[in-house]
């Protein structure tokens, strides 16, 4: 399928300003469920891209965000380095978690108005993204959530302070939520998956979970954790999932 892959919107955050989207959609007239990607801690870069023109070109919506928006120029992305990785990092942290909530809502009212889009939402993330893409499918416009080894979420340290409630209020998920995990993952050890499986079971969530032997950042087509077998296993996984609960 030929894509869409060089526009751009500007949305405008409550609080926070204006945060640009990357769109990725079919280059065919019709209307998609859309899928709003979260990335990792370095922002839309060129993995990230390609990651949203291969969900995009299966028939869907695809704006991913620009996590860091208040802190950086318009188009930053951060390089995969030691200084890019610092800077994400400390970013991770300064940003509070009502900023990330809001930038989410903003982003999920923007998608729904596209369009292109047919008024079905879900939600993608890798690491950092993984995180945010659970807490915006707390957010009841949002059916389903694909969670690539979301960072942060077992040990409640997201955002300035590091101290945020996603488990806490795990109990209001409405979506269906897909986890993807690496089991030699180090940032998620098996205690802390363990950790957020049990509070999945107690709230009674609607759950997919999968742990594969793999690193983290396995999903990322640049570096040496890259495992192209399983990111073509876990993405038709997530490809299934999307097209059962967005159709």
């Amino acid at each position: 399928m030929i894509l869409r892959s060089d526009e751009t919107q500007d949305v405008d955050v409550p609080g926070g300003g204006a945060m640009r989207m990357h769109l990725f959609r079919p280059a065919i007239e019709g209307r998609f469920p859309g899928v709003l990607l979260f990335s990792e801690i370095y922002q839309v870069t060129a993995p990230i891209r390609r990651l949203a023109a291969m969900i995009a070109g299966n028939g869907y919506v695809v704006a991913a965000p620009e996590v860091y928006h208040e802190y950086e120029p318009a188009g930053t992305v951060l390089a995969y380095d030691p200084a890019g990785t610092d800077r994400g990092n400390a970013l991770k942290f300064t940003k509070p978690v009502a900023a990330y909530d809001a930038d989410a809502q903003a982003a999920v009212a923007a998608l729904l108005q596209h369009p292109a889009c047919n008024g079905r939402v879900g939600t993608f993330g890798v690491c950092l993204g993984g995180h945010l893409a659970y807490r915006a499918a707390l957010d009841p416009r949002v059916s389903a959530a694909a969670c690539f080894y979301p960072t942060d979420i077992h040990s409640g340290t997201l955002g300035e302070g590091r101290s945020d409630d996603s488990l806490a209020r795990m109990a209001e998920l409405q979506a269906e939520v897909m986890f993807v995990w690496g089991r030699q993952d180090p940032h998620v050890p098996f205690a802390g998956r363990e950790s957020i499986r049990q509070r999945l079971e107690e709230v009674g969530a609607t759950y997919a979970w999968y742990e594969v032997n793999a690193q983290h950042a396995f999903l990322r087509d640049e570096g040496p954790r890259y495992d192209p077998a399983l990111f073509l296993q876990t993405m038709a996984l997530t490809l299934d999932f999307y097209r059962r609960t967005l159709g």
